[in-house]
């Protein structure tokens, strides 16, 4: 009887490493775990219009094409949870952004947009925190045409302390963004006192307009009156350009407050903001629905300083006015 030698006896004992004890067809094979793992592969980015990780709830601004809120993470087949022991996906409407309109001359970057409009929508985002606690929080809205899409979005930059301390007066910044996340206009209202008389130039609201920001376009600026709310809009060299003119009561209740956009002459009529009445929500609370129009031809700057202008009144008529501090005598 021979014995096998070394290369024969390696070969018999990874033979039956291999062979499986169980001889019916198609059993799995058994495979000793005795392995080495490689090296990590290279990270694979997210899909195309994939949201990454943001949370859910939470779109992203990046994207100037629909998806919805929720995305399943990857595979043909649907995510299926087992009944009480998964939570069910959060399924919301989809953003749809305004397709990116082709570059246009003599536009600022970002205004291409309002070049194709004649009327927009402001929608003021409901904060049930400030219901619930009387603590103002930052104002966000969306910019939408007629069809629902989206074409700009609107945030507030201002501290705790400021917001909560001045309330309506407060000075503010605000960001405007595209659908490609890049800021395209900036809107300033620096703080003015009103302690003293109203009729005061320097008690005067004011509201700067940047676009690209740091290039100054207009300013919307207040004039006193006293019967009802009066503005001009200016270029950049404060040069008056046309008017705003109120109504005599802008909180009336279960009706709309249209602010009319007219010539320097106030004889012709070019655009109007309008304040839409939202039943319970607007006298309940500070979310607004605006509604702005303006000529299709009318100069896209012009466009962007009646844009400015309803935030400043948004500010000034439609926000949550300060707490009434009650003061007690011994």
């Amino acid at each position: 009887m021979s014995v096998p030698t070394g290369p024969e006896q390696l070969a018999d004992e990874m033979e039956n490493q291999i062979k499986s004890p169980d001889p019916r067809p198609g059993a799995p094979p058994e495979y000793n775990s005795h392995f080495v793992p490689g090296p990590p592969g290279p990270a694979v980015p997210p899909p195309a219009g994939h949201p990454g990780g943001l949370p859910v709830g939470y779109y992203s601004p990046h994207q100037p094409t629909t998806f919805p809120l929720y995305m399943q993470t990857g595979g043909s087949h649907p995510i299926q949870y087992q009944p009480g022991k998964y939570p069910a996906p959060q399924h919301s409407a989809p953003i749809v952004w305004m397709p990116m309109p082709t570059v246009m001359p003599n536009c600022p970057p970002g205004l291409e947009y309002l070049a194709q409009l004649d009327n927009i929508h402001v929608l003021q985002h409901f904060e049930p925190l400030e219901m619930i606690t009387d603590f103002e929080t930052n104002n966000t809205y969306d910019i939408k045409n007629n069809l629902g899409q989206m074409v700009y979005f609107v945030t507030e930059d201002t501290d705790d302390y400021t917001r909560n301390a001045y309330r309506t007066l407060r000075p503010f910044v605000l960001r405007v963004t595209d659908c490609m996340g890049r800021e395209i206009m900036t809107m300033q209202r620096p703080f003015r006192c009103t302690c003293c008389c109203f009729c005061c130039p320097s008690t005067r609201q004011e509201l700067e307009v940047q676009c690209p920001p740091g290039v100054t376009i207009g300013f919307v600026a207040e004039h006193w009156n006293l019967c009802r709310a009066v503005y001009s809009i200016q270029n950049e060299k404060k040069e008056d350009m046309m008017g705003v003119l109120g109504p005599c009561s802008t909180y009336g209740c279960g009706s709309d407050s249209v602010f009319e956009v007219i010539s320097l002459d106030g004889v012709s009529s070019i655009g109007s903001i309008t304040r839409k009445w939202n039943g319970v929500l607007s006298a309940m609370s500070d979310a607004d629905h605006f509604e702005i129009h303006f000529p299709l031809d009318l100069d896209v700057t012009m466009k962007a300083m009646i844009f400015g202008a309803c935030f400043l009144i948004d500010f000034m008529y439609f926000e949550s006015s300060p707490p009434q501090r009650s003061s007690t005598h011994d």
